[in-house]
């Protein structure tokens, strides 16, 4: 699986967010070039977050099972 990666702040706390894909559907340039209009979208619908920085990556199951 494909992941768009989002580190954003609110208040002085940052998370990650992350958005999954199928590789199939999305490959890692799609990935890489639509990831800016993306995360626009992302910030639009979660207002008060203020985005630091952002990437595309492969997502591991088993750092999602940490």
């Amino acid at each position: 699986m494909l992941e768009l990666i989002i580190i954003a702040c609110l208040h002085g706390q940052c998370r990650e967010f992350s958005n999954l894909y199928d590789p199939a559907e999305v490959s890692m340039l799609t990935c890489m070039m639509s990831g800016q209009t993306e995360v626009a979208r992302w910030q639009q619908a979660h207002a008060g977050w203020q985005v630091k920085r952002w990437r595309c990556g492969i997502h591991s199951r088993q750092e999602a099972r940490l």
